[in-house]
């Protein structure tokens, strides 16, 4: 990551064996997020894939709340997020609706620049500290939530909420409590979609299947607030990783079908 600013102590940043870095969370949501575009596209029915697809996002949007707290340049920031949005968006659309234009669904680089976006406008109303820029960075936030949800970008609203609630919940006291309520009701209690039936004590109930994304806590609770290994080539090669993996599939689905 970038170097910007410090901020005040995480309850986070020291773990006894040395916490995961920055690289190795990048490259666990990575790995979460192949898993369930593989199970969309090419083997189908192993759910568990999907399962643990769920951890990806949540790994990426507390990326993204940390990135900018540290990076030396925010502009830049966003627009490389845009970038790499942009050159996604056909292999996405590929994916999502078999064309090249499907305006239905945006791609999650989409999502992650509007919570960056949010975020910055939040972080202007912290420092100044007055009404007018309070009421700003709050109106900012909202209209970024509601671009999510009209935009259909990936996650839509509750996607840059997420964001949001790891920027806010930062340096909280018990930071974890705040976020393990914030992920919960955005994902178990807000959440709408597909559902497992289950049986508890012998009482059936659903449990929404994105509901696992709240297990993405476990490896952020462990992040040890370091770069890890790899430089500016690595942070480029996991944003091209991207697209390119979507083309790749789209490509081995068309062909294999």
């Amino acid at each position: 990551m970038e170097q910007r600013q410090k901020t005040g102590s995480s309850p986070f940043l020291k773990k006894p064996f040395g916490g995961i870095s920055a690289m190795t969370l990048r490259l666990l949501a990575i790995f979460c997020m192949l898993l369930d575009h593989l199970w969309a596209t090419l083997v189908p029915g192993n759910s568990w894939m999907t399962f643990l697809g769920r951890l990806a996002f949540p790994i990426f949007a507390f990326q993204i709340s940390e990135g900018f707290l540290h990076t030396a340049d925010v502009r830049r920031y966003a627009r490389r997020l845009l970038l790499f949005a942009l050159l996604s968006e056909i292999p996405f659309d590929l994916i999502q609706g078999s064309t090249v234009f499907y305006p239905f669904h945006q791609n999650v680089l989409f999502t992650l620049l509007l919570g960056l976006w949010a975020i910055s406008a939040l972080d202007k109303a912290r420092k100044r500290r007055t009404p007018g820029a309070v009421v700003k960075g709050a109106a900012t936030a909202a209209v970024a939530c509601l671009l999510g949800a009209v935009g259909m970008v990936d996650y839509g609203a509750k996607g840059v909420m997420t964001v949001i609630a790891f920027y806010l919940f930062r340096d909280f006291p018990m930071a974890w409590a705040a976020q393990l309520a914030a992920m919960t009701a955005l994902n178990v209690v807000w959440f709408k979609g597909w559902c497992l039936s289950l049986t508890l004590a012998g009482h059936p109930f659903e449990f929404p299947v994105q509901g696992f994304a709240v297990l993405a806590l476990v490896p952020i609770w462990l992040y040890n607030g370091k770069k890890g290994p790899g430089g500016r080539w690595a942070q480029y090669a996991a944003y091209a990783f991207y697209p390119l993996h979507q083309l790749v599939l789209y490509l081995l689905f068309f062909w294999l079908r």
